[in-house]
């Protein structure tokens, strides 16, 4: 990761990409963030070092993962991303694989344009080959507008409150369930490094063992996530829907897209410089949970 930063100059935001991608977690085992790894790049104690009463670098007394010059130039990149980059931190709507290329089916990701405003993009393919087809961009503004319309308007349906409802009761069944797969993968792995450690399976085995079930945990994981946010929303009392759609915490607005939309497939302008959302652009796929209506 520090490699990536110093001397790939990726963002913090791409790091995280790529080291979830990889099946990396942090220390509690969550998904790295733009944040976590910063606050990691931040921690002296990756280096060997600690910060000692005035405030000076000195050796921590235990090994560390970079060496103390590598720690040095993290903390100049640091400095030189605040001096540089003035614009605040965006809470983008659609990410972590709510919305994706129409072109080749890769997540769209938060990346603010050439004249610093927030939107999203199909990242292209890196040295590795992870990555989309890079084709595909929009302005967030229009894209979250365009989609909390069309949501917003299926709140407005008569009877809808009771249905989500419905839809919440089914989606936290399947939390449940997803909670259990989780802990029965994990035990799986603890047994497989048993095997391995007594020499009853070979490592080629356990290796190939260990990185199906990495890859069923994350994937899981992926989907409790999701399955969790579209569970644990409220509507509360809201008369006005649209204006609590446009006062609701992100946090709420991410729920009730998930609960409702598949998909959201995003494909190229057809002109440079559209501030319309042109016809076919944008398409929702629409989710078949129990008690929503499907007439739309």
């Amino acid at each position: 990761m520090v490699s990536r930063a110093l001397q790939g100059g990726q963002s913090n935001a791409d790091i995280a990409v790529w080291a979830n991608g990889e099946g990396y977690r942090g220390t509690l085992g969550g998904e790295w963030k733009d944040a976590s790894v910063g606050r990691l790049f931040r921690n002296p104690a990756i280096a060997g070092l600690r910060y000692d009463d005035d405030g000076e670098l000195v050796d921590a007394g235990h090994p560390g993962a970079i060496t103390p010059e590598e720690f040095k130039a993290l903390q100049e990149r640091d400095q030189s991303r605040k001096t540089g980059d003035a614009a605040p931190p965006y809470d983008y709507l659609l990410v972590d694989g709510a919305s994706t290329c129409g072109k080749c089916t890769w997540a769209l990701q938060g990346a603010r344009t050439n004249a610093g405003t927030p939107g999203y993009r199909c990242r292209p393919k890196d040295k590795d080959g992870r990555g989309g087809c890079g084709e595909v961009r929009i302005d967030g503004e229009l894209l979250e507008n365009y989609v909390g319309e069309y949501v917003v308007a299926e709140l407005l349906k008569p009877g809808i409150r009771d249905q989500i409802l419905k839809a919440q009761a089914a989606v936290r069944a399947q939390v449940e369930k997803m909670k259990a797969t989780i802990e029965e993968l994990e035990g799986r792995r603890g047994e497989a490094a048993t095997l391995y450690g007594q020499r009853q399976i070979s490592s080629e085995a356990f290796v190939a063992a260990d990185r199906e079930i990495t890859a069923n945990i994350k994937d899981t994981r992926s989907r409790l996530r999701y399955a969790e946010q579209m569970a644990d929303f409220s509507l509360g009392n809201a008369k006005d829907l649209v204006r609590w759609w446009n006062t609701a915490p992100s946090a709420s607005k991410r729920a009730i897209v998930r609960l409702f939309l598949e998909n959201i497939e995003v494909f190229p302008a057809r002109a440079r410089g559209v501030r319309t959302v042109e016809p076919g652009r944008v398409v929702l796929h629409w989710r078949k949970l129990p008690g929503l209506s499907d007439a739309r």
